[in-house]
């Protein structure tokens, strides 16, 4: 991966998830078969089309307005990053991804995570998501 930006690589995927909101763009930054885990809820996919599916009806396009991400450290290697971060947003929508079965509450929320991320030939392959809470 030597050849390839890995951090801009990871905020140009980040910026199409959470700035634009853009599924096609999103998914045309990981491979053909990405896997996607979101460990806390086992939520995410395994291949382009679950995948897909999953960005459009429960992680992109479910994110309240106001998500942000308030990096707090990033460890960048060979053929991945690891990166600490705040997720935070108003829960003004149902977050099924992250809070299955909770209402919206209309409080803030914020929930220290780990994201994992693998590329292969320049594009995203794996990414594993887990929260630090209570750790």
């Amino acid at each position: 991966m030597a050849d390839h930006n890995l951090e801009a690589l990871w905020e140009e995927h980040c910026r199409y998830e959470f700035e634009t909101r853009d599924v096609d763009a999103t998914m045309a930054t990981m491979v053909a078969e990405p896997y996607v885990n979101h460990i806390p809820t086992m939520t995410g996919g395994v291949g382009h089309d679950q995948l897909k599916r999953f960005y459009k009806y429960h992680f992109i396009g479910g994110n309240p307005p106001d998500t942000r991400m308030v990096p707090v450290s990033r460890t960048v290697g060979h053929d991945r990053i690891v990166d600490e971060m705040i997720f935070s947003f108003t829960h003004t929508s149902a977050v099924d991804w992250m809070l299955p079965a909770v209402p919206p509450t209309g409080r803030t929320v914020e929930i220290p995570l780990v994201a994992i991320v693998q590329f292969r030939d320049g594009k995203l392959a794996k990414d594993y998501v887990a929260s630090t809470e209570g750790v």
